[in-house]
Order: C-alpha cells, then sequence, then structure tokens
C-alpha cells in the first residue's frame, strides 16, 4: 500500500494498487498548475486510490481533463481524463515515500522549457509516452 496527501495534512489517500506508467512530465498545463518545471505523475487504478482523509477540490484544467489539488494548502494531487474510467494519474511528490515510484520516462518533452537540461537516460516523448 502507498499513503500520501497534501502538504498540510487535510487531505490524505491510500493506494491499494500497483502503479503503472510512471512518468515526469513536461507539458505546459503541469507545469502551470504546479509551478514548477515538470511534474513526476504514475497512474493507478480508479478503484485502488482512496481518499481517508478530507476532500479534495476539482477543477477542469483542459476539456475533459479534471485535476485535484487540496483546497488549503494547494498541492496538487491528481490528474484523470473523464472519459478515462479506468486510470487516474497521482502526483509522486504527494507520496508519503516519492521515491518508492521513480519515474520511467519523460513526456511531452516538446514543451520543456529550454534551459531544463535534465539528462538522466530515461526514455523521451515529444507528447505522451
Amino acid at each position: 500500500m502507498l499513503t500520501g496527501g497534501c502538504y498540510c495534512r487535510a487531505v490524505r489517500y491510500e493506494i491499494h494498487s500497483s502503479p503503472f506508467y510512471t512518468t515526469l512530465c513536461h507539458c505546459a498545463t503541469c507545469r502551470k498548475v504546479s509551478a514548477a518545471p515538470a511534474v513526476a505523475w504514475f497512474s493507478v487504478s480508479r478503484g485502488g486510490l482512496s481518499w481517508v482523509q478530507g476532500t479534495p477540490k476539482t477543477f477542469e484544467s483542459s476539456p475533459g481533463v479534471l485535476r485535484t489539488f487540496c483546497g488549503d494548502c494547494g498541492t496538487p494531487l491528481t490528474y484523470a481524463k473523464v472519459d478515462s474510467a479506468d486510470s487516474v494519474d497521482v502526483s509522486t511528490c504527494s507520496l508519503d515515500e516519492p521515491a518508492d515510484v521513480p519515474p520511467a520516462s519523460h513526456t511531452w518533452c516538446r514543451h520543456r522549457l529550454p534551459w531544463d537540461n535534465t539528462m538522466d537516460g530515461l526514455p523521451e516523448y515529444p507528447e505522451a509516452g
């Protein structure tokens, strides 16, 4: 089981399924909502994610994409496509132990900032991998 939540601990979750599709996303939307040059995400089955404390706020960041975050401290928590009932992406650094789920690739590299020259040898994809 993986556990995590927001910075202020108002919202907490548990994950009871195996993570897959672990990536570091460089898209402009992820950058803007996180105020960071890239965001680490991993996917889990929707049924494998349980909110165990508090309720995150939700907003539509682009058509058909819902993101959740803590309404108190602002920590980004999840990303989900409305038409994808099977999985949800969780922000890796909202985990209590983010080192347990390292990224396996870089996605949306065509949006990578020119000064972000992370060269870690992981596969890189111009869009979703």
